[in-house]
């Protein structure tokens, strides 16, 4: 067995059960009843920061094999990535079927009418085609080139999400202003490096 394939073989399963973790506790919570007084509440504020979380570690993968060589690092950020879906999807679901009973109308009111509702909704809205796009027969679709400038929707995503948990906490936004921070951070890295290798005129 190669040095690559054992690194496979040992951290595949580790994210895998890192990514899970958070939906098995709050499965486990749910059994046992300790969800708290507002358990649709609970549900919300858990799938949201671990959706907001797994896109944050999924904008870190790509520095980290900069800083490390070890390209197959990038295998992590699609898993990573479709479990930022994964905790999205819930988290949407959880808004709309449990707070509007699955009334559009008062969904689309609030999309328009609430800042931080618009800017999760337009967060999660840009996941799917990332979501659809991650296979590798997407990649051979699409081309490399397309393939990269769709996925450049994951910065706007993630400033959405920044955005629409700043907008919604009403008293301490220190959370979110440390999460803004690791995403403008990481952004810039992006910047700063596309700069560096662009040649001079």
């Amino acid at each position: 067995m190669t040095h690559t394939q054992w690194r496979r073989r040992v951290f595949k399963p580790v994210a895998w059960l890192a990514c899970l973790t958070p939906a098995a506790l709050l499965l486990y919570n749910g059994f046992q009843g300790e969800l708290g007084a507002n358990p649709v509440e609970t549900i919300t504020n858990s799938t949201g920061i671990w959706t907001l979380r797994l896109i944050v570690a999924s904008l870190v993968v790509t520095p980290l094999r900069w800083a490390t060589g070890v390209n197959q690092l990038i295998n992590y950020r699609r898993l990573i990535g479709l479990f930022a879906f994964f905790y999205g999807t819930l988290h949407f679901l959880t808004y709309f079927i449990l707070d509007h009973q699955l009334q559009f109308t008062g969904l689309w009111d609030d999309v328009v009418k609430r800042p931080y509702i618009t800017a999760g909704f337009t967060a999660f809205v840009l996941m799917i085609p990332l979501a659809i796009t991650s296979t590798a027969g997407w990649i051979r679709r699409m081309g490399g080139k397309k393939w990269n400038l769709l996925h450049r929707l994951i910065y706007i995503t993630a400033l959405a999400a920044v955005l629409h948990y700043f907008w919604k906490v009403k008293l301490d936004a220190t959370y979110p202003i440390y999460y803004g921070i690791g995403v403008a951070v990481l952004l810039g890295i992006r910047v700063w490096r596309n700069a560096r290798r662009r040649p001079a005129s």
